[in-house]
């Protein structure tokens, strides 16, 4: 997927291609539902189709006066979404601290989880210990607040960088290195409660 063709189709549809915005649909769709939905988390998961919907409006309202300014399509595309689903947040009462945990704290070391098992299909405890993890790892991003959880998403699973994070959440560098390092370490934490019960550990 190309940051350049993002751009082309953008302006593309800024100058009335609609084919070109149903091109940067089926791009980011999939990505952009994920990640308004797990930055929610479950106590808000009937919201996700709101945002999600609504984030794509404003992609509408805007296409008019979108530019890059130094970001990506993608980048623009997920500070909406992460603005959107943080007022949602506010307006249900949400906790929305970032409590970003002791000095000290920075969650380095060794790979935590270097003794899990591989993947292997053809075997099916391994296969059933891999699920229930992917079911826990769910429920640790859930339990993390909701500025390390937008953070870890946004680098793990969307692949920006930490310039690009600091961008998107309208961050200092320094600030957004610090909540990716204190949203690793909880999670170390909590899937490491998941190895120890499959014995593991």
């Amino acid at each position: 997927m190309n940051a350049a063709d993002d751009d082309h189709l953008m302006r593309a549809y800024a100058q009335g291609d609609a084919r070109a915005f149903d091109a940067l649909y089926q791009r980011h769709h999939a990505a952009l539902y994920r990640f308004v939905r797990r930055v929610l988390g479950r106590a808000l998961a009937q919201q996700a189709d709101e945002v999600f919907q609504d984030t794509w409006a404003r992609v509408i309202q805007a296409r008019q006066r979108w530019a890059p300014q130094g970001a990506s399509f993608r980048t623009w595309l997920f500070t909406l979404a992460h603005h959107r689903a943080v007022d949602c947040l506010r307006k249900s009462g949400r906790e929305l601290s970032v409590d970003d945990g002791p000095p000290g704290d920075d969650g380095a070391g060794d790979d935590p989880w270097a003794d899990w098992p591989s993947a292997d299909a053809n075997d099916p405890a391994e296969q059933a210990f891999w699920r229930k993890a992917g079911e826990r790892l769910l429920h640790c991003l859930d339990r993390l607040p909701v500025a390390q959880r937008a953070v870890f998403l946004l680098h793990h699973e969307d692949g920006l960088t930490l310039d690009e994070l600091a961008r998107t959440l309208d961050l200092g560098f320094e600030t957004a290195k610090s909540r990716l390092r204190y949203a690793m370490s909880k999670l170390r934490d909590c899937m490491g409660a998941h190895l120890s019960a499959a014995g593991l550990r």
